[in-house]
């Protein structure tokens, strides 16, 4: 039996997560606007704890002009990321016709919870895995492997089916890719410094020689290496930062869309039995690491749950067990011998 109060409870405490996740965004706009003041102040001459308050003060009138140009990217960034992930995925979009047993699962899902019926699509591959996409009811798809639908029963995918449209119903593609936009904001600036190096050296070069005078104020070349250094460290923390924060919003997101599925599904166990399948045979070759956290499930990671896009599928179950009702798993389900697409038929 599903823990309706318990369930729910789980998915505002998720909510309220992610609007605090979201919400520190703009704060990390902030600082990289900040890093860029000081510097230039440290340029003008201005010692370092001088430029590091006048950059505090001179924050706030930048505000209009920095939104400006995040609009500009966001808009531009954000139908661009809509067509990266339906091209790096390699899905394929298939009609009733061509896969009836899928179409239908999820036809009845959507009538059952009074949504528009997304596009499907299959990606023609032997891992198990799905994803949802789109930003409006016109783009929207769900997409499943060829690999799931051969080893899961129809309760399992549909479970799997229900977890995506979770995910549009709680707007999560939408949110993913507006969390993946600033981040990208994050990440073009550091490339450009990097890669552009030798413009701050130019600049140093050009004031060490032009405003000699500045060392009796406190000033100097000294002072602008250091406020250089605080900027580049602010940018680095502010760049990791924006990615755990990216990904904590991902995992919260997973939490939420399995609790939905099993509102959707009445079936906990479902989930749970699809959730282990999975586990360990869900990445798909030759698709971009950007693109990854879309999918179901994505167990790559190189420094545990703090550098994951999804919470580990023991996570998953055990949350659905305190939260949804799923009885413990006493082993590994069974995969189906069958090799044909749709093992229930």
């Amino acid at each position: 039996m599903i823990k309706a109060t318990g369930s729910q409870t789980q998915i505002w405490n998720n909510g309220i997560k992610s609007v605090f996740l979201l919400a520190m965004f703009p704060v990390f706009v902030a600082l990289i606007v900040y890093a860029g003041l000081i510097v230039q102040l440290g340029l003008a001459g201005m010692p370092v704890m001088e430029a590091l308050e006048a950059g505090f003060y001179a924050l706030p009138p930048t505000i209009p002009y920095v939104v400006m140009g995040v609009g500009v990217w966001f808009v531009i960034a954000f139908f661009l990321n809509v067509q990266l992930i339906n091209l790096a995925m390699g899905a394929r979009s298939v009609s009733r016709k061509q896969e009836p047993e899928l179409y239908n699962l999820l036809e009845n899902l959507c009538i059952a919870k009074g949504m528009p019926m997304p596009r499907l699509s299959i990606i023609e591959t032997d891992a198990m895995n799905a994803f949802a996409s789109g930003l409006t009811k016109r783009q929207y798809m769900v997409a499943v492997t060829r690999g799931l639908m051969r080893k899961l029963n129809k309760d399992e995918l549909e479970g799997v089916l229900a977890h995506e449209l979770a995910h549009i119903k709680h707007g999560d593609v939408r949110l993913m890719v507006i969390a993946s936009v600033f981040v990208g904001i994050f990440t073009l600036i550091m490339e450009f410094l990097f890669r552009n190096g030798d413009i701050l050296v130019r600049a140093l070069g050009s004031t060490s020689s032009s405003k000699k005078s500045s060392n009796d104020k406190g000033g100097g070349l000294a002072a602008i290496l250091v406020l250089i250094l605080i900027a580049f460290t602010i940018l680095i923390v502010t760049r990791v930062l924006s990615v755990m924060t990216q990904l904590a919003l991902s995992r919260t997101r997973e939490y939420m869309a399995d609790l939905e599925a099993v509102r959707m599904t009445k079936n906990p166990d479902a989930m749970v039995s699809a959730l282990l399948k999975i586990s360990g045979r869900s990445d798909v070759q030759g698709v971009p690491n950007e693109v990854r956290g879309m999918f179901f499930d994505n167990a790559r990671s190189f420094a545990g749950d703090l550098f994951s896009t999804h919470p580990t599928i023991d996570k998953r179950v055990k949350s659905l067990m305190t939260y949804a009702g799923a009885r413990a798993p006493s082993a590994a389900p069974a995969m189906p011998a069958r090799a044909n697409a749709g093992p229930w038929a």
